[in-house]
């Protein structure tokens, strides 16, 4: 197959092209309780083919994607080629190249999915359940991705790498009623320690849940982030650092230039290249530029932008697309953070921070104010705010936990949030 759509891009109107091939030997279990309902083998492939075309003048170059079904014959081939060309020179944008080639670096070591699913399977059977609360049910899901990457410019690059997933849900319950909570880990192998952890904690939270009351109006208060949801908000600091939003003055950081004066901690976060137990070690990124460890902060002072290479090209920058990152620990310690009156949430509906306006908001499933004296479970109502505001005084702890791709500070406190409670 990807011989056949070699032949045909040789001789098609592409200027540029870039193939992304992709095998995916996965394990799949399903459980209700701990008893296996089902489990499979699945092998699967993805082929996508990115077609790139220069308008007559070399001044503008539009780009067209399709996935390519390894069924396809050779006239299905040229057709979806031919296709793409046409959809492709229908795109304006300012005139850029792809990726050139480098010494390319392959690493196709196997991976072991067996181990990896027992690992799952062990750790989900070491939890504390109790008749409160327990595992409802939960799915695992562990791939050995081989990926192939190749373009016009004579890249060619291999690797295989693990990609996991495991959906847990988990019940509490009482006289009078019971809940859900769902949990969603993605992973590459199985981090024991952090999952069982995580896990328990949630059963705790489900027991929690069952015994609330609804969360007062507090007006300003100190918001304490402890869980995966803190992740946004280090998302917010990497993302206003990606090319693509500086180009557009969708943000407006510069180099070398402080972010804002702060009163409490400042951020430091570094590109990671290799992150035990991530999905996303790679040695090119889905572009096939090479990735390498660099600081993207340093104490709230940008060092350097990263994004696709259509952006970096307009900036006349080089860098990659990131897929670990590591933020620094902060100056509290977890006692310190917890210190005074404050409000921690550890279930959102949904908790979001826009890139571009800064803007947080989350509605409370679960949270527990601390008002100095007392520890009240709460539900219901909503924190919001700004991030450029919140940003010039937050604090984090010293220790820091490993959210899959990503390490941040385990607690994360954010001064005068607003929340809007419901009584």
């Amino acid at each position: 197959m990807l011989e056949q759509l070699l032949e045909v891009l040789k001789n098609s109107e592409a200027d540029a092209w870039e193939i992304d091939d992709r095998k995916i030997n996965g394990w799949e279990f399903y459980y209700i309780k701990h008893q296996l309902d089902q489990n499979r083998i699945r092998k699967v492939r993805h082929i996508n083919l990115t077609i790139y075309k220069y308008s007559d003048d070399k001044q503008f170059i539009g780009n067209a994607s399709q996935e390519i079904a390894p069924t396809l014959s050779m006239e299905e081939i040229k057709k979806v080629v031919n296709d793409l060309v046409y959809r492709a020179s229908l795109v304006k944008n300012k005139a850029y190249s792809i990726n050139q080639k480098t010494d390319n670096t392959n690493d196709e070591k196997d991976i072991d999915v067996k181990t990896i699913a027992k690992d799952f399977l062990n750790t989900l059977n070491d939890i504390n359940e109790s008749e409160e609360a327990d595992i409802n049910s939960y799915e695992i899901f562990v791939d050995e991705i081989e990926r192939h990457f190749l373009n016009s410019n004579g890249i060619d690059i291999k690797e295989k790498y693990p990609s996991s997933m495991v959906e847990v849900v988990v019940n509490a319950r009482n006289e009078k009623h019971e809940i859900e909570l769902y949990r969603l880990y993605n992973s590459g192998t199985c981090d024991k320690n952090q999952l069982k952890k995580d896990i328990n904690k949630t059963l705790e939270y489900g027991k929690d849940r069952l015994h609330t009351q609804p969360t007062p109006n507090m007006g300003k208060c100190a918001l304490i982030l402890s869980t995966s949801d803190a992740i946004q908000v280090y998302d917010y600091f990497v993302s206003r650092l990606n090319a693509g939003l500086i180009y557009q003055k969708l943000s407006n950081w510069k180099l070398n230039e402080k972010i804002c004066e702060a009163k409490g901690d400042k951020v430091s976060i570094e590109a990671k290249k290799y992150l035990a137990n991530s999905n996303a070690n790679h040695n090119y990124d889905s572009q096939g530029h090479l990735i390498e460890d660099k600081t993207l902060i340093k104490e709230n002072v940008p060092m350097t932008y990263y994004g696709n290479q259509m952006f970096r090209s307009y900036m006349d920058i080089d860098g990659f697309m990131i897929t670990n990152y590591v933020v620094d620990g902060g100056s509290k310690s977890e006692d310190e953070i917890r210190s005074g009156k404050y409000l921690e949430v550890v279930e959102f509906s949904d908790f979001q921070v826009s890139a571009v306006t800064g803007d947080i908001f989350g509605e409370i499933r679960l949270g527990y104010y601390h008002d100095g004296d007392k520890i009240i479970p709460v539900s219901g109502g909503s924190v919001s705010g700004s991030m450029f505001e919140y940003m010039k005084e937050m604090y984090m702890s010293k220790d820091c936990t490993q959210y899959n791709n990503v390490v941040i500070p385990s607690l994360t406190k954010l001064m005068n949030v607003t929340v809007t409670g419901l009584e």
